[in-house]
């Protein structure tokens, strides 16, 4: 009937500007999502600090996600860090691989430690002294006792090798005070890459902390994270560089 093909043709008119509106809609959550990258990317800042020793502990690259959860207490503690800035750990003299990179990551999350002990998706990051290499140097290992309000070590590759804590590494580690983890990282340990000498402002010669220098140089920063993102996918690309000391047999199992 005419009152039929009218309600059809409606329909489909109807439809047609459903299509559109989800396009148009579609385009703006693109465009929105464009606008925010560049404004977290103006504020986007860059730690730059030298590793004297590699483990697989700090920072932890297991299990999906990167963690940093002991040593570089000024890093963890920083007032001047944010969420969507970016660590880099450089190699050093003492392992042998100076101006290359040993792990790169974007900042996603900022636990205290009593979360990262009781949050479900890192208790596989508690260690296991009696485990495997990725087990014995897990580093969810601080928390609070509730009866006396200190934070606890648990055994654990910062401890004394009876069990004891450390009074050293015990100071250093908790007066970080929180846990930094990412999903977005590069963990190259002793397959790490040589600095390009045109990304030479991101080395760090000095045995401190650097991020100073950068602070408002995000245009830079993002050329370095674009050139590791062309050039590596997301993940691990090699072992600990210390892990060489348990003579593991060669395997060559990881990404390019």
């Amino acid at each position: 009937s005419l009152v039929g093909s009218e309600m059809c043709i409606r329909d489909r008119m109807l439809s047609r500007e459903e299509q559109l509106f989800q396009r148009i809609l579609m385009e703006v959550r693109v465009v929105q999502s464009k606008i925010l990258s560049e404004l977290n990317a103006i504020n986007m800042n860059c730690f730059r600090y030298k590793i004297e020793h590699d483990f697989g502990f700090a920072p932890n690259p297991f299990h999906g996600t990167l963690s940093l959860a002991t040593c570089k207490g000024d890093i963890r503690k920083n007032k001047n860090l944010q969420l969507g800035d970016w660590i880099v750990g450089l190699g050093s003299k003492s392992m042998g691989n100076l101006h290359h990179i040993v792990f790169a990551m974007k900042v996603e999350e900022k636990l205290t430690f009593d979360q990262y002990w009781n949050d479900a998706r890192f208790q596989c990051k508690k260690p296991n002294l009696n485990g495997s290499l990725i087990e014995i140097y897990g580093d969810n290992v601080y928390h609070t006792d509730e009866s006396t309000g200190k934070v606890i070590q648990e055994n654990c590759a910062h401890s004394k090798d009876n069990g004891i804590v450390d009074e050293g590494h015990y100071k250093r580690d908790v007066e970080g005070q929180y846990v930094l983890l990412s999903k977005t990282f590069y963990y190259f340990g002793d397959h790490a890459p040589l600095i390009p000498e045109e990304f030479s402002y991101i080395l760090n010669d000095s045995r401190n902390l650097k991020f100073w220098d950068l602070y408002g140089e995000s245009l830079k920063i993002q050329k370095f994270v674009d050139w590791l993102a062309s050039n590596y996918k997301y993940g691990i690309h090699g072992d600990p560089c210390n892990w060489k000391e348990y003579n593991l047999p060669k395997m060559d199992i990881y990404e390019g």
